[in-house]
């Protein structure tokens, strides 16, 4: 089974080419980090204490995610999948089965850190190069929005994330057994999608 990892900053389109891929190939499905965060009372004061939390380690249920990413390597279906609401602190679990899986994309600012976790021989690793600025204006309309951030929380958060990225993003030069694919511009992703094509089938 393919694993494709979608590794970029935050706000720079991760979770928008994994629902593009999803919709134009089919029998794949997405596992996104960001609805892997720990829940419970120690996790939700953390939320409110630790500057950019939800872009650090500690914020995130590696096993639970591992669990799932392992149940569907070895059986190629998945019963169900989560979804985290930023607002509540909470997961919720939506059952919904799906079939004779061919592909995984793991997306979410945590994507880089599973990968180093992963055995290499079926990995495909898209790097999404966008803009400091371009970001930072995503991240900011989103938080509001959706996590009920004030815009300068959700600014001072960005810019702590850019800098967690940056100190552990993955050196794609030693990694001469993955294919690497850099999207920069819109065009990029027909090609991209033809590759994958080719690589699955």
């Amino acid at each position: 089974m393919q694993l494709l990892f979608i590794c970029g900053p935050s706000g720079s389109g991760k979770t928008t080419l994994s629902e593009i891929i999803s919709k134009k190939i089919k029998n794949g499905i997405v596992l996104s980090t960001d609805n892997y965060y720990r829940t419970g009372l120690i996790y939700q004061m953390l939320s409110k204490i630790l500057t950019s939390y939800f872009d650090r380690k500690i914020s995130f249920n590696f096993e639970l995610f591992n669990k799932d990413l392992e149940f569907i390597l070895k059986n190629g279906f998945s019963n169900f999948s989560y979804e985290y609401n930023f607002k509540s602190k909470s997961i919720k679990k939506i059952y919904k089965k799906t079939k004779n899986i061919r592909f995984i994309i793991i997306e979410g600012i945590f994507g880089q850190e599973i990968f180093k976790l992963m055995s290499k021989k079926n990995c495909i690793i898209i790097n999404l190069k966008v803009n400091k600025k371009t970001c930072m204006k995503r991240v900011v309309k989103r938080d509001f929005i959706e996590r009920g951030k004030s815009r300068d929380l959700a600014k001072k958060d960005f810019l702590k994330a850019w800098k967690l990225f940056r100190k552990n993003q993955i050196n794609n030069n030693s990694k001469n057994y993955l294919k690497i694919f850099v999207i920069k511009k819109k065009k990029d992703i027909t090609f991209l999608l033809k590759k994958i094509n080719n690589i699955i089938n």
